[in-house]
């Protein structure tokens, strides 16, 4: 399973936003922050103020804050809200041409394994992955920049 980059960077923007507190933030320094284009912020950004995630204040001097508070911020109401859809496999999607769907007991563990994914996101909010100010300017060596998948393995713990 990937999660979409849209739920990705609106992770990243609400963690910003947090860090950031009563202080409006703008979509250029946010860009600056994560390295990432203007355009895809603008798109984030509208999202979550719609769905009340961010409050907007239009005009100059303008910016966002967040909406809610941190603790407010369920990650598992959030990715259902942004994800646009789960199709972990064709026939989860509209369109399904496989042959064994009538049959196939894929689907079954496969939606036992998603729920679970979901559900340990609902056991979360915004306050549990929030960072401090100084988080957002100290680099990270190379080595760390990629961390997981860090999968368990039933069998190979025996």
């Amino acid at each position: 399973m990937r999660l979409t980059t849209l739920y990705d960077y609106a992770l990243r923007v609400l963690m910003y936003a947090g860090t950031a507190g009563d202080r409006l933030i703008t979509i250029e320094e946010t860009s600056r922050v994560y390295g990432i284009s203007r355009a895809h912020l603008m798109k984030v950004v509208n999202l979550l103020t719609r769905a009340g995630y961010l409050k907007g204040v239009r005009g100059r001097g303008g910016g966002f804050t967040l909406g809610k508070a941190p603790e407010e911020i369920n990650l598992g109401v959030l990715v259902r809200a942004i994800e646009p859809d789960f199709g972990l496999v064709e026939c989860f999607v509209t369109g399904n041409q496989c042959v064994i769907t009538g049959c196939c007991r894929l689907p079954n563990v496969l939606n036992e394994a998603l729920n679970s994914f979901v559900t340990t996101l609902d056991r979360h909010t915004l306050r549990d992955i929030m960072l401090t100010e100084r988080d957002f300017t100290a680099p990270l060596p190379p080595a760390e920049r990629r961390r997981g998948p860090e999968l368990a393995c039933a069998e190979c713990h025996g």
